[in-house]
Order: structure tokens, then C-alpha cells, then sequence
């Protein structure tokens, strides 16, 4: 019912389909966290126009609602950073990663996900606490 729900709410032209760009956003708001390149690659094998058994389909597909990554495997990926091995990484970095690697983030995401984030008088954050924060919301 929630899917129905939702892709009534896409279908702009009320003829019961969606058009393949709107994918990506269709799939997160049902809770699902596809990376860009997942989005294009199902997207390029949909139809121009998706209707919604296609797109139940599409939703319903292995591996469909994996979580995004355990808090465990971010800080594993922050540690990489962490030149000292100290728990902390340069705010100005967390940046440059968040931005430049993997799937990119923009500066007004990350400006949103620092929002109330402590940065210590070093210009350094506690990426576990980040983590922790982050996947808490």
C-alpha cells in the first residue's frame, strides 16, 4: 500500500507510470539507499516509462533494502584518514571525503550533516561519534 502510495505521488502525469529519472527518489522514499551508479544501471534497463508492476519489481529486487553500511564499516573507512590513530579527523578533510570520493556528497549535504557535529578548537571532529550521530538520525 505505501509503494502504491508513493508512486501515485511521482506519477506527475496521472497515467500510472513515472518517468525512469525519477527512480533514485521513488526508491529512497520507501527506504531503500541505492548509490548513484545502482540507480543509473536499473534505470538504464527500465523503460522510459516505468509502470507500477515494473516498478515493484524494481523495489522488491535482491538486496534491494541492504542497509547503507554498518557503523562499524564508516569508522573502518574514516580510520584510513586518521593519521595519527587518535579517533579524530581535520573537519576540512571529512569534507574532501565526503565530497570527493565514492558517492559525492555536495558542500549543502554536508554542510546539513555537520549540522550540530562538535568540532574541537584543533579543527578536528570524533569520526566515531560523527558516525554514531549520523546513523542515529
Amino acid at each position: 500500500a505505501e509503494a502504491k502510495e508513493a508512486f501515485a505521488l511521482f506519477d506527475k502525469k496521472g497515467n500510472g507510470t513515472i518517468a525512469r529519472e525519477s527512480l533514485g527518489d521513488l526508491l529512497r522514499a520507501l527506504g531503500q539507499n541505492p548509490t548513484q551508479a545502482e540507480v543509473a544501471d536499473l534505470a538504464n534497463t527500465a523503460p522510459r516509462d516505468i509502470d507500477f508492476s515494473t516498478f515493484q519489481k524494481i523495489l522488491n529486487r535482491p538486496n534491494g533494502f541492504k542497509p547503507a553500511g554498518t557503523a562499524d564499516e564508516f569508522i573502518r573507512g574514516f580510520q584510513v584518514f586518521d593519521k595519527e590513530q587518535n579517533g579524530y579527523i581535520g573537519a576540512g578533510e571529512l569534507r574532501y571525503v565526503l565530497t570527493s570520493l565514492g558517492e559525492k556528497l555536495t558542500d549543502e549535504e554536508v554542510d546539513e550533516l555537520l549540522k550540530g557535529v562538535h568540532v574541537g578548537s584543533d579543527g578536528n571532529i570524533n569520526y566515531k561519534q560523527f558516525v554514531n550521530q549520523i546513523l542515529s538520525q
